[in-house]
């Protein structure tokens, strides 16, 4: 019994025995002995009205936090419908199309809003091929959590089976103006709340109004802080999630000062004038995955690279060359990928500016395999680099040449992963 039941209670014996013996006590005693009962049941009463309202209130601010990852699934899947009374691509995002193919036509895709290009200035890379089997990445700084470097389809990947917390080193601040590209595979099926991968500048969650946190998952994409609300999310399409759920999804993010762009394969999912992004010397990435039914996560690469500031004929005025990671090839061979578009669409747009304007096409590839092979292979990514200006722009073949030079003029050494990432390049060299 608590202090204040003992003296209700012995003010209620009080009470009590007055009543049952009048004459020990005059009518005034008895009338305040009744006074301070009635006082101390009026405090005992409120006193378990508070504790009652303290206990309601820990139960809903408990069940509010339980809650609020499902509430901003929720808040997603919410807006689902009124993506879907939209147009197929609205406006904004970009719209994979063929033009009709006519007799003896290969179709032309065209990404009209999938305007990223890589930058040219290499700050980290990896594809873990270096790495060990069971080891965690040696060019990443652990944090947290069970992830670790595997074999998956005769390639190696970093796994995580849980919350896990990395940092990527850039070795310096990141620039105003630089990409990050990671590819990630989700798992086959949909899981993991609202988050598969994350990522924010600096080595602590933050989330405030400096310093963004973006996310990303196969069903949409959001953003914490940064100056952005809560609704700052993009839907996936239906039918491109089900292309994402246990495929390489390639994610990429392109930031030229406050502007923030960001895709999920050809698809831009956010564009924003003005989004406070950190600069750090580090980048945080959080991964979530399971260890149950291979419902783990996996990363395949990652690049992190400065954009250079040059316009392309500004290049090959100063310097006579302008160097390009921007066009992308199949692996090991010289098929090139949709994601080159936009920088052989600046190609283009540059030529027919400059009717005058006679240029070189150099591929070049780092040291991995024979020079022979790399020789070959570069000859012939120059010349589809070609064919597809010819082909999809309109441009004069007469005004371009290609040359391979393989492994024979690396930028830089080639005995780190991040310096072989740089030497795999187009060139493009003023005649």
């Amino acid at each position: 019994m608590n202090r204040l039941h003992q003296v209700v209670a012995a003010m209620t014996v009080a009470v009590i025995g007055a009543t049952a013996t009048p004459t020990t006590a005059s009518s005034q005693g008895l009338g305040s002995l009744r006074r301070k009962a009635e006082e101390a049941r009026k405090a005992l009463d409120a006193r378990n009205a508070a504790d009652s309202a303290a206990k309601a209130k820990a139960a809903a601010d408990s069940a509010a936090s339980a809650a609020r990852t499902t509430a901003i699934s929720d808040s997603i899947r919410a807006r689902a419908a009124a993506d879907s009374a939209r147009a197929a691509a609205p406006s904004g995002t970009p719209a994979a199309t063929q033009a009709p193919a006519s007799a003896g036509a290969r179709p032309v895709q065209v990404w009209d809003n999938y305007d990223f290009v890589p930058g040219s200035k290499v700050l980290f890379y990896t594809d873990f091929s270096e790495d060990k089997v069971g080891n965690f990445a040696r060019g990443l700084k652990y944090r947290s959590g069970p992830i670790e470097v595997v074999e998956r389809d005769g390639a190696k990947a970093l796994r995580s089976t849980g919350r896990s917390t990395f940092l990527i080193p850039l070795g310096k601040k990141l620039p105003e103006r630089f990409t990050l590209e990671i590819d990630v595979i989700a798992p086959r099926e949909q899981c993991c709340g609202y988050e598969v991968m994350t990522f924010e500048g600096g080595p602590e969650l933050d989330r405030g109004e400096k310093s963004a946190e973006v996310i990303w998952h196969p069903t949409a994409t959001m953003i914490f802080g940064g100056g952005q609300d809560a609704r700052s999310q993009s839907k996936i399409p239906d039918a491109m999630q089900a292309q994402l759920l246990g495929q390489v999804a390639h994610v990429r993010v392109l930031m030229d000062s406050a502007y923030f762009k960001m895709y999920t394969n050809e698809r831009r999912m956010h564009n924003i004038p003005e989004l406070h992004f950190r600069r750090d010397s580090v980048l945080r990435v959080f991964v979530n995955g399971f260890a149950e039914n291979d419902l783990a996560v996996y990363i395949t690469s990652i690049r992190v690279a400065e954009s250079d500031t040059d316009v392309l004929y500004d290049a090959l005025s100063a310097r006579g060359r302008w160097a390009t990671q921007g066009i992308l090839f199949a692996t090991g061979k010289a098929e090139l990928k949709p994601e080159s578009r936009p920088v052989l669409k600046e190609i283009a747009a540059t030529m027919k500016q400059h009717g005058d304007l006679t240029i070189l096409i150099e591929g070049h590839t780092d040291n991995v395999g024979t020079s022979a092979g790399n020789l070959a292979l570069s000859s012939a990514r120059a010349a589809a680099v070609k064919a597809a200006l010819v082909a999809d722009f309109g441009i004069d073949g007469a005004r371009m040449t290609t040359k391979g030079l393989g492994d024979t003029a690396p930028a830089v050494p080639n005995a780190t992963a991040t310096g072989r990432a740089q030497n795999r390049r187009v060139e493009i060299v003023r005649q």
